[in-house]
């Protein structure tokens, strides 16, 4: 049959099972809104761009879906920008659609032009820009292929104004998609495998440290057993987070500059590092030319590039991490002789000695303290709550002080540190899943970069709980200040934040202020029962600092563990 590029586009979109559409519409889309108009898909319509990307990227996280995001030519791009270098960065599956001018337009400068493909090449794993309204379909679904598969990120398509109007023959996918340059490679050597397993057993003071991948490749349960049968003690990375169970005893919690003090002492003190589904990014390894000086390294990962990229490995295994999981767990099983259960027995006392002498703590005293509303949270919805966060301290403090038990129960920007991230994120995973509680952890500062979307939240009945540890200022940037510049807080410091409970109720969502510790319990009890967007504005002391804290430059058992 013969469609237009507009309907083409919907019915590619139909074909992906895409359930919502986030985005702003703008004068070169009017030709696929329009199509939209009597379409199956839900459209939700953001306020600001940069919103509706991190709300496909939310969406995403939690679903283990693709995200899909559509804005216009020029400005509705660029504003895409930070969204899809988040997503980048965090190997996130998106798909992002701009519109652009007409192709006989392109390189004129013509109104709300903008070289999209150009400034997007560098933070998306690939992206196209279609000339040909007969290539449109392909390119749709090679799209969706690419942004799933292998090492998961954003693609983005730019569709040009007369593109969306031509008319072509559209046939339904013949096959499935293959492109002849793009092979993933899903299952590990196993002559390399067999290797990591003889390691594994020789080894007297093994750490596993994993990270997103476990969870975007649904290898949390793989972990798990791994783990479970071999008894080596497990850390993650922030991305990594509810990848194993953080009530597991074998837990570490995270690793890194604001890792835990047992957690780094563990990884520099390790003879064999089991990394899985990480990259080894600077916030992790601190001074790389000291980073677990006595350890060798098993590194699992789809990305071949990834390995060996900012450490030196022993044995690479490149594949996608259940799968090199199930194979190892399987050969283990049938060497059970070589993993008894006690043979690591004085490496867990030696942890269990570290874990005594600097637990995770904050001053127990009466005033408003930000650890203590996560712990409260964490009470409230008994851990299987969906925690998304802004960026700084209260991104810190919310994976310090909530246990994750599950994967994709913590979505959080953790390459790219974006603020702003966390609140339409929570918009597109309470979409995603309606049925769970979700609290956006936000700072004053970084919840005012994408406050507009209250706006969306509201019109859509989204019942997002956003939590505001309110210090009136950028807390981590005046925390280094702090520390290291003698308390000078240059532009660091509010003078006129909003009443954030007006706000709420000017946008005709709840808003709720907390001064004081004991209205805390109340106060999210509250929240919860409302089943509306609320906003809770916590007012915490604004000298609390993050700790344990790694400072630059120095090795990861140099780590600063006072009192917050």
């Amino acid at each position: 049959m013969k469609l237009t590029g507009a309907q083409i586009f919907l019915e590619c979109l139909k074909e992906q099972q895409v359930e919502i559409l986030f985005g702003i519409p703008g004068g070169v889309l009017l030709p696929i809104f329009d199509a939209l108009y009597d379409g199956p898909i839900k459209f939700v319509l953001a306020r600001h761009e940069q919103g509706a990307s991190h709300m496909a990227d939310g969406y995403a996280r939690v679903t283990g879906k693709v995200g899909v995001c559509i804005a216009t030519s020029g400005p509705g791009a660029t504003n895409f920008t930070t969204g899809l270098a988040t997503a980048h960065m965090d190997s996130i599956p998106m798909v992002a659609f701009t519109g652009q001018v007409a192709t006989s337009l392109i390189g004129n400068d013509a109104f709300q032009e903008a070289d999209t493909t150009g400034i997007t090449r560098s933070i998306t794993k690939h992206n196209y820009l279609v000339k040909d309204v007969k290539d449109l379909a392909k390119t749709i679904r090679e799209a969706f292929y690419i942004a799933r598969s292998g090492r998961q990120g954003p693609v983005l398509i730019d569709l040009p104004a007369d593109i969306q109007k031509m008319s072509t023959e559209f046939f339904p996918p013949a096959q499935e998609v293959e492109i002849r340059s793009y092979k993933p490679n899903y299952f590990g050597h196993m002559k390399q495998i067999e290797k990591a397993v003889e390691l594994i057993s020789l080894s007297k003071q093994p750490v596993i440290y994993a990270g997103g991948g476990v969870i975007s490749s649904g290898g949390a349960k793989q972990l798990k057993e791994l783990a479970e049968i071999t008894q080596i003690p497990v850390t993650t990375t922030l991305m990594g987070m509810g990848g194993f169970p953080g009530t597991s005893e074998l837990f570490l919690g995270m690793l890194g500059m604001h890792g835990t003090h047992y957690a780094n002492f563990s990884i520099q003190q390790s003879d064999l590092i089991i990394a899985i589904g990480a990259r080894f990014d600077d916030r992790i390894t601190a001074k790389i030319d000291a980073f677990a000086p006595g350890a060798k390294i098993i590194h699992i990962d789809i990305d071949p590039t990834s390995i060996s990229k900012n450490v030196k490995v022993d044995i690479p295994i490149v594949g996608d991490v259940k799968n090199v999981l199930e194979k190892l767990n399987e050969i283990i099983k049938q060497k059970k002789d070589e993993f008894k259960k006690n043979r690591l027995e004085s490496w867990h006392k030696q942890i269990g000695k570290w874990k005594e002498e600097k637990p995770l703590k904050y001053k127990q005293d009466n005033k408003l303290r930000p650890q203590f509303i996560m712990e409260k949270i964490y009470e409230a919805t008994k851990g299987k709550a969906v925690i998304v966060t802004e960026v700084g301290q209260n991104q810190m403090w919310a994976e310090q002080f909530y246990q994750y038990d599950y994967p994709r129960h913590f979505l959080t920007s953790g390459g790219l540190g974006t603020m702003g991230y966390g609140f339409p994120a929570a918009i597109g995973a309470k979409m995603g899943c309606p049925e769970k509680l979700v609290f956006d952890i936000a700072g004053d500062g970084s919840f005012q970069m994408n406050i507009q979307e209250l706006a969306t939240a509201v019109q859509n009945k989204i019942a997002v709980i956003v939590v505001i540890l309110n210090n009136n200022c950028l807390g981590m940037v005046r925390q280094w200040q702090e520390l290291f510049y003698k308390k000078r807080y240059s532009a660091t410091l509010f003078s006129g934040n909003p009443d954030f409970v007006k706000v709420a109720e000017a946008y005709n969502a709840v808003g709720l202020r907390i001064t004081k510790k004991d209205e805390v319990e109340k106060a999210i009890k509250k929240a919860i029962e409302m089943k509306k967007t609320v906003v809770l504005d916590f007012h915490i002391e604004k000298e609390e600092n993050v700790f344990p804290m790694v400072p630059a430059g120095v090795p990861l058992d140099e780590i600063i563990c006072e009192l917050a």
